[in-house]
């Protein structure tokens, strides 16, 4: 199951988002906290005022004997003390009577939301009564009691929270978006450090990082420049090493030609010429022999000719002196020979190829000579056609060399002791890419493309 992935800046924008709801909860909380103490010591300081109002009152009334006056009268202090939602009520001891005194609600206090005032009541609902006992002498008057509705607790504080609210949403979007653009701005760099790595992904080496101002994303550039570096000069090395390699394989089978050619070919002509001479012999004095005598001769003759084909594969003409394109054409013409009955070969150029540097020119013919004999003996193909063209590029011309064939389509084992690995190690060594697909007759397409060398590049 793959997780879903969120930008970068979205995730750290949401994760600053949720911090600041949880800050908002924290405020809110609070404020609803500090609200219900300021309620609390509302009616506590009123009931403390009362409480010593009621038992002055008694005691000027015991002062003044026949003073005339109403105990308690509550209108004395309430204007001063009064607010939205509040109620002043005494009880007086030993006695079923009550007096109370209400003011009414705030007209907004209906607009608080039902849920709101029932969390508020639930949470705060005992802060908004206090009660005091009234006492004068060491007796008992009564028990005041001051009370703010629930319902103006619950609007004071939802107008607080929703004020509260209000600011902080708007502070919020104002905050996420300044720190998605900050971060959107801050991690613009790892767009380069993405191409970079792409490049470094589809071979080009030569790819770097420039100097970052931050310095996590200047360290990561550091680490990156010091990779490529370490992969190009690895690379160099082992196409050096494989180009030695190449040049070693090409001295071993010139100096096998050679000696194929210096004793195996002259012990098959001496066979021949012996053959020749036996035949003249037995003749004349055993034509009995004379059928033997013409069999070694067309053996050595057969023979003769394999190691020819052998001698051209293992030690091309000369390209330097013949050309590729001429190098090309006869090799091409050698496969008809062989095998012009099931497979037919051809050739196509486009461009000018020649003169080209000998080196070049021999890899190049290499490459030609691995593909078409891979496709000869492993496809089973009835047409082998081989296309070389010089293409302009970026960096200069190059050289692609392409080998279809209309057979099996899969990829044939090495031949010859060379095969695909063989000319990938070649053409990594001449600084080339090679790719192996399917062919639109459903055969095996080989397409292998050569920077040309600083001097053919330009002639």
């Amino acid at each position: 199951m793959t997780r879903s992935r969120l930008d970068l800046k979205l995730r750290l924008t949401l994760q600053i988002a949720a911090l600041m709801a949880l800050c908002l909860a924290g405020a809110v909380g609070w404020l609803l906290l500090d609200g219900a103490r300021a309620g609390e010591a509302q009616v506590a300081r009123i009931a403390d005022l009362m409480a010593r109002d009621l038992a002055f009152q008694r005691q000027q009334m015991q002062w003044v004997r026949g003073a005339p006056g109403v105990f308690p009268d509550l209108q004395r202090l309430a204007p001063a003390l009064m607010a939205p939602g509040l109620c002043i009520a005494f009880r007086p001891a030993g006695a079923d009577g009550l007096q109370r005194l209400c003011s009414g609600a705030e007209p907004d206090d209906g607009r608080t939301p039902e849920l709101f005032q029932r969390l508020y009541d639930g949470l705060f609902g005992a802060r908004g009564t206090a009660e005091r006992t009234v006492e004068v002498a060491g007796a008992t008057e009564g028990v005041v009691t001051v009370s703010l509705a629930p319902e103006t607790l619950a609007g004071k504080a939802w107008r607080e929270v929703s004020r509260l609210a209000g600011l902080v949403a708007a502070m919020l979007l104002v905050l996420c978006a300044l720190v998605y653009l900050a971060l959107a701005r801050a991690l613009r760099p790892t767009r380069t450090i993405r191409d970079g790595l792409d490049r470094l992904t589809h071979g080009d080496l030569s790819a770097r990082m420039p100097a970052f101002d931050l310095a996590e994303l200047s360290a990561v550039g550091q680490v990156f420049n010091a990779l490529a570096g370490r992969l190009e000069a690895a690379l160099a090395e082992s196409r050096s090493l494989t180009r030695r390699l190449i040049a070693v394989q090409d001295e071993e089978r010139r100096s096998l030609a050679r000696e194929l050619h210096d004793e195996f070919g002259q012990s098959l002509a001496a066979i021949g010429a012996a053959a020749a001479l036996a035949g003249q012999t037995a003749a004349r004095d055993c034509p009995a022999l004379v059928p033997e005598c013409q069999s070694i001769g067309r053996t050595a003759q057969s023979m003769m000719q394999a190691l020819r084909g052998a001698l051209l594969r293992l030690r091309p003409p000369e390209v330097e002196e013949l050309g590729l394109v001429a190098s090309l054409e006869g090799l091409v013409a050698g496969w008809n020979g062989r095998l012009g009955a099931t497979t037919r070969f051809s050739l196509d150029v486009s461009g000018r190829l020649d003169p080209l540097e000998p080196a070049f020119a021999a890899g190049l013919y290499r490459i030609a000579q691995e593909a078409i004999t891979n496709a000869a003996k492993h496809a089973g193909a009835s047409r082998v056609q081989l296309v070389l063209a010089r293409e302009p590029g970026p960096a200069g011309d190059a050289v692609a060399l392409t080998v279809e064939d209309d057979g099996r389509g899969s990829p044939a084992p090495a031949a010859d002791g060379f095969g695909l690995l063989g000319m990938r190690e070649r053409v990594a060594a001449m600084g080339g890419e090679l790719s192996i697909g399917t062919a639109a007759a459903g055969g095996l397409l080989l397409r292998a493309v050569l920077p040309l060398p600083a001097g053919d590049a330009t002639s």
